[in-house]
């Protein structure tokens, strides 16, 4: 997600995602600014997911704006969910011979499926998995 970043005259930096309005921290230095935004994106992705609203996909050409990127776990879902796409959760569950709500966790940042869960449920979305360690 994008971000505009904002110097404080007296010091350190307050950080507005401009996707989501509900999400914003700050920091003392640069360093804490965005290690604070990190944490508040993914709690705003989990509740978002949770809620079942809408996650706005990132805007691009803000001037002066830093990428950050929520955890792992939330990475995960919100891929999974995009790749679902028009597809019912319940489809997903037949496809891969599991209950519903085994399929619905999957699109749940506080569960953390396996890896081997989740490059089958890409399989079957006609999608593959793809782990980078940047």
């Amino acid at each position: 997600m994008r971000n505009a970043l904002t110097a404080f005259d007296t010091g350190g930096f307050c950080v507005q995602f401009v996707d989501l309005d509900e999400a914003f921290t700050e920091g003392d230095s640069l360093e804490e600014a965005l290690f604070n935004a990190a944490e508040v994106l993914t709690l705003t992705l989990d509740g978002r997911l949770a809620e079942g609203q809408d996650v706005p996909e990132p805007s691009h050409d803000v001037a002066d704006a830093h990428y950050i990127a929520p955890d792992a776990k939330t990475q995960g879902a919100l891929l999974l969910r995009a790749a679902r796409g028009d597809r019912s959760v319940a489809d997903l569950a037949r496809a891969l011979e599991t209950s519903w709500p085994q399929a619905k966790r999957l699109e749940d940042a506080r569960h953390w499926p396996s890896l081997k869960t989740l490059d089958r449920a890409a399989r079957v979305l006609g999608k593959r998995l793809v782990l980078s360690i940047e």
